[in-house]
């Protein structure tokens, strides 16, 4: 990957909807050998997909849970019933496996707190869990969709 490929993704996470003539012109490139490293970054899958932002506000999503579980199931069954359960739901918008203390972390995105109740019954019908910590998010001070490119090689 080079400087071109790096202006390239920062053009896109900037803004996808960017024409191929304008694009070239911003990372300095005729279209033709910028429509080709375009293909070529799909192709190898560092460009996955080409997504509109939504405002969560203005789709009364405006509370976001940050979801610390714990398990004793350590075995492939019971993690495949969870990966299920939380790819299924809709609020869940990430879900990571851990080190350290707690087993899994969720952020959910929901209208209320009533509505994190809600999902959180559907979670524990469908999966056994010993311990489930819960966290409101008071203040969003940053969230980006943008990935830092210095450390690209």
């Amino acid at each position: 990957m080079d400087d071109f490929d790096k202006r390239i993704l920062s053009c896109l996470q900037a803004d996808s909807r960017l024409s191929l003539a304008e694009l070239a012109e911003r990372v300095g490139l005729s279209t033709t050998p910028c429509w080709r490293r375009v293909q070529r970054l799909q192709a190898d899958g560092v460009i996955r997909a080409h997504v509109a932002l939504l405002d969560r506000q203005a789709l009364n999503l405006g509370v976001t849970v940050f979801v610390a579980i714990r398990t004793n199931q350590h075995n492939a069954a019971w993690l495949a019933r969870f990966a299920k359960a939380v790819i299924e739901f809709p609020e869940v918008m990430d879900c990571y496996r851990m080190s350290g203390e707690i087993d899994y972390l969720l952020r959910l995105v929901l209208p209320d707190i009533a509505a994190y109740d809600r999902f959180y019954k559907r979670l524990i019908e469908r999966v056994e869990l010993s311990d489930v910590t819960s966290m409101f998010a008071m203040e969003e001070i940053k969230s980006t969709t943008v990935l830092p490119l210095d450390f690209v090689r």
